[in-house]
Formats: structure tokens, C-alpha cells, sequence
């Protein structure tokens, strides 16, 4: 049973849901979320019991500060100091305090309780336990502490009172946290409760953000799925101008040289399979009629081997087009302009019998192939040779400028339409100038795929009856990222 690539897609996904981009990011923002809300629970607590201990020492020092400020002054009721009796003291102080929430004030005098004033919900007494009786009436100097009672956790400061001299009782100042801690705790517990809501809104909020965030992706793969060699001119919609926009860009533009690609490669061999099924057939045609005549025989041996060398001929092209698309097609050296042009004029002066001349202005060095330009050059000197008769004039030239040097074949030949200087270099397009010559018709082609993997272009100039110019144009130094072979052709 044959199992399509969407189905095992949509199966692998039905299987594995948790290993989606989706499901991660969700997860990994709800991780986030949840311990920054926990971390933070957890500080405003941490922060909220702190400032409450501060603000209970804050009160029993107080309460403290206020007992010995009154134990120094005198007595209102009769204009005196206070005396060795301790009762007025502790009287007065108790009428005129009011305790806060939580708090209970306790007096000792003589090694016993005296009296005590509170503001608490429990009924429980610190005064009803004799051990701290016996320790805070005989108090000695200050303390502070915590203890556990019954009532809750406590929070005190006990200071003795000294008369004449001595220590004769004890004041202590007392606070029951545990109220004021449940309510921190209450606090905290809200606060929890709204943080995990907004880590249910989060939660939901990054599903459908990251679902959003992700759509560009899905389409990508649907697009990607539905691409065949027959629907290469499915295309992904870009909005936006994020990271996943330029991957969009990207991709299609990677369709784009996939497409040029597959119809390169389909015009190729259609125009292959045209141009070799002709001398095949020839050749083919011949060798089935050949007889035992040596006169015939050695004539149709001749021209089986003329159309195979037209093919070999033909495949060598083709493959000089194939490697000016790799990276090493080019073996860049300093040339010297002028006499590279006068080797090449040397060369293609055994072409035919013209009146070859040489043009060369403003001499310079370039930095290119000199093998792959000399190529270049003899074709336009041979397709210029086939375009003239004995006699007429074929130039071979070069100009150096500032933006790097120009290679010229010109030629006084019927010339050319300049309107399909496009055509004229494409692959298997021969002139149309009225003279029937063989040839592969790559000659221009290799011509413009020498000169663009230089980073420079190559163009016509011509008027019918007056002759051609062919221009190849180099920059000084190849470029790297030069054009593709289907830019830099030119025409006037």
C-alpha cells in the first residue's frame, strides 16, 4: 500500500502532537510565566513578612520608648517623681496607653504579676504562665524574644524597672503574630490565585499568539507539499517585515530559481533532443543505405563522421555551459590588456582570410581568465567571420575606464536586428541576417555566460547593412556575487 507524503505527515503529527513548535513554544512560555508568577508570589511574601516583623519591633520599641519616658518624668496626680512604689507607675502608664491590635502590655513588681491591659481576640494571657512570671518580674536587664504559645507565635521585649538603685519589677510589651501572618498569608494565597489565572489567560494567549506567529510556517510546509515539477509557481504570501517574513522572501525566492531552474533544464533538452535528433538521423539514414561501392562507402563514412563531430562538438558546448554556473569555472590571473587582445587577434587571424585589425585604448590590467576570454573573443570572431565574405574587416579591440575594461569584435557584415539581442543569446538561436552557416547556435550563449561569471555583461551594436559591434564588458576584479546567466545582455 503506497502512503503520500501528506498522510505521513499527518500521521507523524497525530502521533507525536507534544514534539509541534506550537505545543513547545506554549510550553516554554507558560514555564516562563508560571515561575515568574510563583518567584514573584514568593519575593512579595518574603517582602510583606519582613516589613511586618519591622513593624512590630518598630511598635514594642515604641511601646518601650514611652514606659521609661513616663518612668522619668513625675507623677501629673501630684506633681512628682514617681517613688519607690511602683503601683502609680504602672497605673497611670496602663490608663493612658491603649495597646494595638495584637499587643498585651504586662507590669511585675516585687517578683509578681501586677497588672495588664491587651487588645486581643484570644483569651489567652501570657500572665497565667508562671515560668515567665518568675523570669520577667526578676528581670535584671533587657531582653527580647519569640515564644510559642497556645495563642500563636509571640514577639516580645521585657525591660526592668530600677528604683533607688535596683531593679524592683519588669515591664514587658508583647505582640501575637499570628494574625497579622494569616493575613499575609490570605494575602499571598489571592495572589496566588490570581496569578494562576493569568497563567490560564497567558497559556491561552500564547497558543493563539504562537499558532499566529507560526501560520507562515504551516504555509510554507502546504506550499511545500503541493510543489511538484509540474506546480513549481506555487508561491507563499509575505506580510510583514519580520524574521519569519524574510524566511518567506527567502523560500519564495528559492521557488523562483527552482522554477528558472526546471525551465532552463526542459528548454535544454527539448532543444538537445531537436538539435541531435537531425545528425542521428543522417547518420543513421546513411549507415542503413550504405553498399559495397568504396566511392559511396568512403563518402557516407565522411559525413557520419562530419555529423558526429557536429555532436561532440555540440556536447562540449553544452558543457562549457553547465560548468559556468560552478564556482571554479574561472581561473582569474592579472592580464595585460594589450597583449592579451594581440594574442587573441593571432589566434582567430586563421579563421578566414578578412582584413583583421587591431584596436586597443587606454592599455591597463585587468583581473580575469584569460583562457575563458580568449574563448569568448573567438567566437564573436568566428560568428563574425561567417557573417563576412574575403576581404571585409573584422576588428578585435579593447578599452580600459574606470569601471574596468571593454572587449569589442567588430565586423562589416549585413548586421542584425538589435530588437532580439536577447534571443540572439540564448541557447540554439542563430542569426537571421540572410547567411546559412552551420553551427551549434551556443556560440553567443557561452559568449554571455563567460561574461557574466566575470560580473560583467556582454551586448550588440548594429544597424542592417552596417555591420556589428559585439562589447563584452569585465570589471576590473570578478565579482562574486555575480548575476545570474540570464542578466547582462544589452542592446542599441
Amino acid at each position: 500500500m503506497t502512503t503520500t507524503t501528506e498522510e505521513m505527515s499527518s500521521h507523524s503529527s497525530w502521533r507525536h502532537p507534544l514534539r509541534g513548535v506550537r505545543t513547545r513554544l506554549v510550553a516554554y512560555s507558560v514555564l516562563l510565566l508560571a515561575i515568574g508568577i510563583a518567584v514573584t508570589v514568593f519575593t512579595a511574601r518574603q517582602i510583606v513578612l519582613v516589613i511586618l516583623d519591622s513593624r512590630i519591633e518598630e511598635s514594642l520599641v515604641q511601646e518601650v520608648r514611652e514606659f521609661r519616658s513616663l518612668s522619668g518624668g513625675v507623677d501629673p496626680r501630684t506633681g512628682r517623681p514617681f517613688g519607690p512604689r511602683l503601683e502609680p507607675l504602672f497605673d497611670l502608664f496602663l490608663e493612658r496607653n491603649v495597646p494595638a491590635e495584637g499587643e498585651q502590655l504586662l507590669t511585675f513588681r516585687r517578683g509578681s504579676f501586677y497588672r495588664d491591659r491587651n487588645y486581643l481576640e484570644s483569651d489567652f494571657r501570657l500572665s497565667s504562665r508562671q515560668d515567665l512570671i518568675r523570669r520577667w518580674s526578676a528581670l535584671r536587664r533587657p531582653e527580647s524574644g519569640d515564644l510559642e504559645t497556645p495563642a500563636g507565635p509571640v514577639r516580645y521585649l521585657a525591660v526592668p524597672v530600677v528604683t533607688d538603685g535596683g531593679p524592683r519589677g519588669g515591664f514587658v510589651v508583647a505582640s501575637f503574630t499570628s494574625d497579622p501572618r494569616q493575613e499575609v498569608e490570605q494575602a499571598m494565597l489571592i495572589a496566588a490565585g490570581v496569578g494562576a489565572v493569568v497563567l490560564l489567560i497567558g497559556s491561552i494567549a500564547a497558543f493563539l499568539v504562537a499558532g499566529r506567529v507560526l501560520a507562515p510556517l504551516r504555509q510554507l510546509t502546504e506550499t511545500a507539499r503541493r510543489i511538484g515539477d509540474s506546480t513549481l509557481t506555487q508561491r507563499i504570501e509575505v506580510v510583514g517585515d519580520d524574521e519569519l517574513a524574510e524566511l518567506g522572501r527567502t523560500f519564495n525566492a528559492m521557488l523562483d530559481r527552482i522554477e528558472e531552474a526546471f525551465s532552463s533544464q526542459r528548454a535544454l533538452l527539448r532543444d538537445v533532443s531537436h538539435e541531435l535528433r537531425t545528425p542521428i538521423t543522417i547518420a543513421r539514414g546513411h549507415l542503413e543505405l550504405i553498399t559495397d561501392d568504396p566511392i559511396e562507402r568512403a563518402e557516407t563514412i565522411e559525413l557520419v563522421t562530419a555529423e558526429l563531430d557536429r555532436m561532440g562538438r555540440l556536447v562540449e558546448d553544452l558543457l562549457t555551459l553547465a560548468r559556468s554556473e560552478r564556482p571554479d569555472f574561472l581561473r582569474a590571473e592579472q592580464v595585460r590588456l594589450g597583449e592579451f587582445i594581440s594574442e587573441v587577434l593571432a589566434k582567430a587571424s586563421s579563421l578566414g582570410l578578412r582584413r583583421w585589425t587591431l584596436n586597443v585604448a587606454n592599455d591597463g590590467t585587468i583581473v580575469a581568465d584569460p583562457q575563458r576570454l580568449t574563448q569568448a573573443l573567438v567566437n564573436l570572431a568566428e560568428n563574425a567571420v561567417k557573417q563576412t565574405a574575403e576581404g571585409d574587416r573584422i576588428e578585435i579591440g579593447a578599452e580600459m575606464d574606470g569601471a574596468g575594461a571593454s572587449l569589442w569584435v567588430v565586423d562589416d557584415g549585413p548586421g542584425l536586428d538589435v530588437a532580439q539581442a536577447d534571443e540572439l543569446f540564448e541557447r540554439f538561436t542563430r542569426g537571421s541576417s540572410g547567411r546559412r552557416y552551420a553551427g551549434t547556435g551556443l556560440g553567443l550563449a557561452i559568449v554571455r555566460a563567460i561574461a557574466v561569471a566575470h560580473g560583467g555583461d556582454v551586448g550588440v551594436e548594429s544597424e542592417p547593412g552596417r555591420g556589428a559591434r559585439f562589447v563584452i564588458r569585465i570589471p576590473r576584479t570578478p565579482d562574486p556575487e555575480a548575476p545570474s546567466p540570464n542578466a547582462g545582455v544589452w542592446a542599441r
